[in-house]
């Protein structure tokens, strides 16, 4: 194992984004709005891993905040990984939080830190709900 996979040992889901020429911008390096889609990409797999994206039954996952913090620019061409799992502590009766790493393949570190806050959602009923029992016991068994 080398120094970039121990970066996201722990988290429960890992993806692989090639960096677009079209996702830098003006200052020549990945657009600050960029990080924050690569964070959804992440929490949708993760989601998805876990059955719980909306789609059916109307009850699912709902962003109420996010937040990143950049530690390196990255450039094209680059891979970046996105490891996701929830922060210790975070889960409660309507939501819980993630963090997200992401990790560039040239540069061998972590390139930024981000935060979202999850909160289950009634798509039917527009409204806050309990977060359904399959989601809390995946979460525990994280």
């Amino acid at each position: 194992m080398n120094k970039v996979s121990e970066l996201y040992l722990g988290y429960p889901s890992v993806i692989e984004i090639p960096v677009a020429w079209g996702e830098m911008d003006a200052a020549r390096h990945l657009n600050n709005a960029v990080y924050i889609r690569y964070m959804e990409s992440g929490r949708i797999a993760l989601f998805r891993e876990w059955d719980f994206t909306g789609f059916s039954g109307g009850i699912g996952p709902i962003l109420a905040e996010v937040r990143c913090r950049y530690k390196a620019p990255v450039t094209f061409p680059d891979t970046v990984r996105v490891a996701t799992g929830v922060v210790n502590g975070s889960l409660h009766a309507y939501g819980f939080e993630l963090q997200h790493l992401m990790i560039s393949s040239q540069l061998g570190r972590i390139v930024a830190e981000g935060h979202s806050v999850i909160v289950s959602y009634d798509y039917t009923g527009l409204s806050k709900t309990p977060l359904p029992e399959p989601v809390v016991r995946k979460i525990r068994e994280a």
